[in-house]
């Protein structure tokens, strides 16, 4: 089985010890290691793949411990850099009664937005089944242009792009920056997981039908549409596919959206899927894993944090029976 490899942020999450109130009204903050990327590798590795962080942490105490967290879920960290030309990024997050959330990040810049393609290198792709990135790391920084040379290492190495856009609005102060970012790397990826908050905002349709022509643009051969509690569809140019949610009492929504790909990615990694088998996937195959994917969301938001509220193989095996 092939490795994933993510690029983009590592951070930590400070999440509150009370529910329903602003981020104003918190009085305590739990630290938890996150970042999308990372939870994505999370999820692939506590499902028992191999998987590679690429970022950037302040040589500080929080990179630290994100180092030691990453290590401790099985993730490698070779290929974590430390700068001390800026800190750690820091995201503190509040929680509503049904379990969404509100954010505030402290990034102005931080350490993974310094990352230069020129410490990215051609090797750490070899042999690997996939690179996942989000839009987090997508602003006018060195970082965005460290992602196109991993994109173009990944491509040369055969392995298929996944890409969320994760839109985060408070991280932009021009929106229409945000977009038009967004729809510059979409024709990279293989895969685009994007979920029905964002679907607007970027095509400026509300369902996969009405914005086909957006989204599959360039490389993009399966577009994987998630709405939360309500299900996931896939999309190819040859199917559409329906998966139910799972009805459960969400405590913490951290890191949910990362659990739904980074357990689809594993997947389609045991099954040896390829960029080109895409094209060709089954509804039947699809509907398998949406459904798969599914179950394993609806444990995660029953746990507080992200990577540590994730199943493994053993606990989705508890789940069946």
């Amino acid at each position: 089985m092939k490795k994933l490899v993510a690029i983009g942020e590592a951070l930590i999450d400070f999440i509150p010890t009370e529910k329903g109130c602003s981020l104003g009204e918190v009085d305590t903050f739990h630290p938890v290691t996150g970042g999308a990327p990372a939870n994505v590798c999370g999820a692939y590795t506590k499902l028992g793949g191999t998987s590679e962080m690429i970022t950037q942490l302040g040589k500080d105490a929080f990179g630290d411990k994100i180092e030691k967290d990453l290590n401790y879920f099985g993730i490698h960290t070779e290929h974590i850099l430390r700068t001390e030309k800026a800190n750690t990024c820091l995201a503190f997050v509040s929680l509503r009664e049904d379990g969404n959330r509100e954010f505030s990040f402290y990034r102005k810049p931080s350490a993974d937005m310094l990352l230069q393609k020129e410490s990215i290198q051609q090797k750490w792709f070899e042999d690997s089944f996939a690179l996942h990135f989000c839009s987090v790391s997508l602003g006018e920084y060195p970082m965005k242009y460290a992602h196109k040379t991993a994109i173009e290492y990944a491509q040369k190495a055969g392995a298929m792009i996944s890409f969320d856009p994760n839109i985060r609005l408070p991280l932009w102060d021009d929106h229409e920056a945000l977009k038009k970012t967004v729809l510059e790397f979409l024709p990279y990826a293989d895969i685009l997981k994007i979920s029905d908050e964002e679907l607007e905002f970027i095509t400026g349709y509300q369902t996969v039908e009405e914005a086909k022509d957006i989204l599959f643009q360039g490389n993009v051969k399966l577009v994987l549409f998630t709405k939360g509690a309500d299900g996931a569809e896939v999309y190819t140019q040859k199917i559409k596919a329906v998966s139910e949610g799972k009805k459960v009492k969400a405590v913490d929504t951290t890191g949910a959206g990362d659990a739904f790909i980074g357990s689809f990615l594993y997947q389609l990694s045991v099954d040896g899927m390829t960029a080109q088998k895409l094209c060709d996937l089954s509804e039947q195959k699809a509907v398998e894993y949406m459904n798969f994917s599914n179950t394993y969301c609806a444990y995660s938001v029953q746990g507080k944090g992200a990577i540590a509220s994730y199943a493994t193989m053993e606990d989705m095996e508890k789940i069946k029976k």
